[in-house]
């Protein structure tokens, strides 16, 4: 059996200070503030790093290993759809690797990789758009997780998103039913844009679904709309439009703390919202995962195999029946509970990585954060193909 190795890679939303506008700083000291920055021209092909009909971060080697529970391999192709029904708008979680608190429009090894496992795979059920935007960077986290917080413009990357959404809908979307999906910071971003441009509004009768995975989104207790959204409600069945999707993922044995990043929320009344992608109707299900092969890694750097004597070399692994999960509510949070079924007479790895982990501690309140995605990436993708064929035949 392979041993765990917790790491860290943090793909998360901040809130950070937001940097000051045009004029004079308060006090009238007489220092001049630098203009606000220019607006992006999304009619740019490189403001975007995936647009349908193209080579680019979207095009990308997603063979996987099926590892089955007696040990036997089998390879899986991946095949991008040439028509797909619907489109796909993405936006990607903390990545960034620039230095500067807010990041450049110039895409960096932290975007491609996010985009690879994230987001590529729903080519193959619909056409991917994922806009490039100035989010709050790895810097800007790393240092505010150290005690000494940068200045970031949350607004630069929302404005950002805003741009980027406005100019599908005017020159890309035609009528097309579309999935908004976004993780952590970019769930952020996607549930502002929700609130404030589509809920409610003639425009949500375009929305297919949200993915709104990795994040805190407010419903009231025993309810499935109101709280973040007015109008738009989780979704509760396999094919249903016009709703969203959102968890965040812990493990059973180590839940929420009372601290936590996610799983609580504030406000009477209120929990945050949680629908398990493998049994959106509720209940236990074994999830299906597409996980980074080169995520389960033995001490000392060494690939370590994802079952006794099996070496893993595609880009993915899937382990089907090793994972099951079931949105709980209970004094720890609501969340999506992560059990790793370690039976013993099963030769594969009995554990998985995704943990945050700082100075060898386990940072629970993230709970499996770095992994929320793989966890279900089967599972997401085949509830918005259910919902891209539901959305057609209703249109």
């Amino acid at each position: 059996m392979a041993r765990r190795l917790l790491f860290l890679f943090a793909l998360v939303g901040l809130v950070g200070c937001s940097a000051p506008g045009t004029g004079m700083t308060p006090g009238d000291t007489g220092q001049v503030v630098p203009p606000e920055p220019a607006a992006n021209d999304y009619s740019t092909p490189g403001t975007w790093l995936c647009l349908p009909g193209r080579r680019d971060f979207c095009d990308v080697d997603l063979t996987t290993t099926l590892v089955a529970a007696d040990g036997k391999t089998s390879v899986e192709s991946f095949e991008r759809n040439p028509d797909p029904p619907i489109d796909c708008f993405y936006v990607y979680p903390t990545a960034s690797l620039d230095p500067s608190p807010n990041s450049d429009m110039v895409p960096g090894p932290g975007e491609a990789n996010v985009i690879r496992a994230q987001f590529a795979r729903f080519a193959s059920v619909c056409r991917t758009f994922a806009p490039m935007y100035r989010q709050i960077t790895l810097t800007a986290l790393r240092a505010r997780m150290g005690g000494t917080p940068l200045a970031t413009d949350p607004a630069l990357g929302y404005n950002d998103v805003a741009d980027a959404w406005h100019y599908y809908l005017d020159h890309e979307n035609n009528g097309r039913g579309v999935v908004l999906i976004g993780h952590s910071q970019g769930a952020g971003v996607l549930s502002r844009l929700i609130a404030q441009e589509i809920d409610g509004k003639p425009v949500s009768s375009k929305l297919v679904s949200a993915l709104l995975i990795g994040t805190r989104l407010a419903v009231p207790r025993g309810g499935i709309v109101g709280g973040a959204f007015q109008h738009l409600s989780l979704c509760t069945a396999k094919g249903e439009t016009g709703c969203v999707i959102t968890y965040a993922s812990f493990r059973d044995a180590l839940p929420p703390p009372e601290a936590s990043l996610f799983g609580r929320v504030a406000g009477r009344g209120m929990i945050a919202g949680c629908t398990n992608p493998a049994a959106l109707g509720g209940g236990r299900a074994d999830l299906h995962a597409y996980l980074s092969a080169g995520g389960q890694v033995a001490d000392g750097g060494n690939r370590s195999p994802w079952a006794t004597g099996t070496q893993v070399e595609t880009p993915f692994v899937a382990v089907p029946g090793l994972l099951t999960a079931e949105c709980v509510d209970n004094d720890h949070g609501s969340y999506l509970s992560v059990h790793v079924n370690g039976d013993p007479d099963d030769p594969r790895v009995d554990d998985i990585a995704g943990d945050v982990v700082i100075g060898g501690q386990v940072q629970a309140g993230w709970g499996l954060h770095l992994i929320d995605m793989h966890l279900a990436m089967g599972d997401l993708i085949e509830d918005v193909r259910a919902q891209g064929q539901a959305w057609v035949a209703a249109h």
